[in-house]
């Protein structure tokens, strides 16, 4: 069994910050990429960033320059920094991870249960 247990949500004023964090815990043998997606009510899930175990970031577009996505191996965490939050950056985000279980078997896809970010005027 793996889990994935996001904390770090809350409400903020515009302008503020947030940091999320994401432990996975349980059986692994290896995480690769990790990341974070938001869903807004009304709204699809939208990827916000993604960080593989090595290699480049990736940011969506509307969080570029005020957001930063980082990983600690060793804690299987990742964090997710916000700044300049704006209102619409409000949204249930949820921790994504790809994770192997034993060796030599294929990644599975794995998400935390949501952590509600509320960003006021």
């Amino acid at each position: 069994q793996v889990q994935l247990v996001e904390s770090g949500g809350g409400l903020v004023q515009a302008g503020g910050s947030l940091r999320l964090s994401c432990a996975a815990s349980g059986s692994i043998f290896s995480i690769d990429a990790m990341g974070w997606y938001r869903q807004a009510p009304g709204n699809q899930r939208e990827l916000v960033a993604v960080i593989p175990n090595g290699g480049i970031t990736n940011y969506a577009d509307s969080v570029k320059g005020r957001f930063t996505i980082s990983r600690d191996n060793a804690k299987n965490t990742v964090y997710l920094q916000m700044n300049s939050l704006k209102s619409e950056d409000t949204a249930v985000y949820y921790c994504n991870a790809y994770i192997r279980t034993a060796w030599g078997r294929s990644p599975s896809q794995y998400w935390g249960q949501g952590t509600l970010v509320t960003v006021s005027e």
